[in-house]
């Protein structure tokens, strides 16, 4: 069985690469995103409320850029720290299973729908409606949540000292969330909670699979099959048509056809005559 070691160290498969692809580009990102507006800015304040999650400007303003953008800045050097080392820890497997195309989906998805969800709650609690909320922890949360889903077994060792199935973990981490919505320290509990529930849905009903069949070449392929079908079904009602016309001529001669069985054998004739029509 795998180990794990929770705040101070991770596992690594020695036949994988350390940072797969995505999460390789996510740290970069983050990390390139939280020093150089510090090296070129002294105040922060105009960039959190541009690219931060502010709810007020999502249904005021339409910035829907920002349940994107607010995923790539952080607080402090202990938040993005925290973050990406998590991503990482726990990302790294998720993205060896899925592939790197599928990880970027899920942990776009859950941290999008982290911030609609707390713009949502945002809603019913105006005053903390112009806060901006920074940070990936809500997509962090959905891959806790996924990875508890996916190796429930497995254990992480908590400062070194303490092995806890990542079950048992990740149930006390979102339980402690659960309850800390009611206390107003600064953090985005319903974003972290969002995270979590769309982290599971996703796993549960197999979001992964049901949105393949949203991807541009699979839309294409089932349109195309839809057409063939279509074709397919309009030469057969033809043909049938076409059988009874030649009954008919069998019976009392091409002459005492009607206009409209002999419209049925031209159009027949012209569908044959092209090329690729069956």
């Amino acid at each position: 069985m795998r180990n794990f070691r929770l705040f101070g160290g991770g596992y690594r498969d020695s036949s994988n690469e350390l940072f797969p692809p995505a999460i390789k580009w996510l740290l970069i990102a983050n990390s390139a995103l939280f020093l150089l507006p510090r090296i070129i800015f002294t105040n922060l304040d105009f960039l959190h409320a541009y690219l931060g999650l502010v709810p007020a400007r999502i249904w005021g303003d339409f910035y829907i850029w920002q349940l994107v953008s607010y995923l790539f800045l952080h607080g402090s050097v202990w938040h993005i720290l925290m973050n990406m080392f998590i991503l990482w820890m726990f990302g790294s497997e998720l993205e060896r299973n899925w592939g790197s195309r599928d990880f970027a989906r899920f942990y776009f998805t859950a941290g999008i729908g982290a911030g609609v969800i707390n713009v949502i709650f945002a809603a019913l609690r105006p005053a903390t409606a112009w806060i901006p909320i920074i940070g990936a922890s809500g997509a962090i949360y959905g891959i806790l949540v996924a990875y508890a889903m996916l190796f429930p077994e497995r254990y992480v060792y908590v400062y070194f000292l303490f092995p806890v199935k990542v079950k048992y973990l990740v149930i006390f981490l979102v339980a402690i969330e659960f309850f800390s919505t009611y206390q107003a320290d600064g953090v985005a509990h319903f974003a972290h909670l969002g995270g979590a529930l769309v982290g599971y849905l996703y796993i549960r009903y197999s979001w992964r699979w049901k949105m393949d069949r949203l991807a541009p070449s699979r839309v294409w392929q089932r349109l195309a099959l839809r057409v063939q079908a279509r074709k397919r079904e309009e030469n057969s009602r033809i043909m049938d048509e076409v059988d009874a016309v030649l009954d008919k001529i069998n019976q009392v001669g091409y002459d005492n056809l009607t206009k409209k069985e002999k419209k049925i054998l031209e159009k027949a004739s012209d569908r044959l005559s092209k090329p690729g029509q069956k």
